[in-house]
This record gives structure tokens, C-alpha cells and sequence, in this order.
């Protein structure tokens, strides 16, 4: 599980532009392009680990459940970087990264158990 969340880490921060980044929150376009590249390198890094099937659904549950968590988080993270209120941001971005985080441990398990 350590090596998902690394692949998490790499998938969500390392592999999103900044355009992603930064037009997510109001560009459905720039949140899809984020999602497809963490849905195709979260797939790619974890088919050793379970399998091709296993490892395609699991790669594709989390990118559904990842636009979600993102559709709403990032547009509560930009409201408040607006508002210049740091705090409440840097809440929002801990929580999204905890929603996600319990959505990975969730399908991991449901997807390598099976």
C-alpha cells in the first residue's frame, strides 16, 4: 500500500501541470486532462501489483472517485486561495488528499482481495 500512495503522490502532484493546477477548479477540460494522467499512471505503475484486470479497474475506479473528490475540492481550494484565506486552503488540499487517500485503501483492498 506505501507503493500506491508513492504512485498517488507522483500521479496527483508530480505528473499535473500547472495549467491543470491552476484551471481545474473552473475548466472541466483541464480537470479531465488531470485525471486522465493520473488514471494512466496510476494504472501503468499498479498493473504489477495486481494484474491487467484487476489493475484497469482499479486504475479506473480511482480516476472516477479522483474527479469527484477534484470536481469539489479544487473549487473550494480556489475560493479560498482567492479570499487569501491560507488556512482554510491548506485544510481543503489536506482533506482532499485524505479523501483520496480513503478511496485508494478502499478499491486497493476490495480489488486485491478479489
Amino acid at each position: 500500500m506505501v507503493y500506491v500512495m508513492l504512485i498517488h503522490w507522483v500521479a496527483d502532484f508530480i505528473c499535473q501541470s500547472r495549467w491543470m493546477a491552476e484551471n481545474k477548479s473552473s475548466n472541466l477540460g483541464a480537470l479531465s486532462a488531470h485525471v486522465g494522467t493520473y488514471t494512466a499512471v496510476l494504472g501503468i505503475c499498479c498493473l504489477p501489483l495486481l494484474g491487467i484486470m484487476p489493475g484497469i479497474a482499479f486504475a479506473l475506479a480511482n480516476g472516477v472517485l479522483h474527479f469527484v473528490v477534484d470536481f469539489t475540492t479544487s473549487r473550494i481550494t480556489s475560493y479560498f486561495y482567492k479570499r487569501q484565506n491560507m488556512h482554510a486552503f491548506f485544510v481543503t488540499v489536506g482533506f482532499d488528499q485524505y479523501l483520496h487517500f480513503v478511496c485508494l485503501w478502499v478499491t486497493f483492498f476490495y480489488f486485491y482481495a478479489f
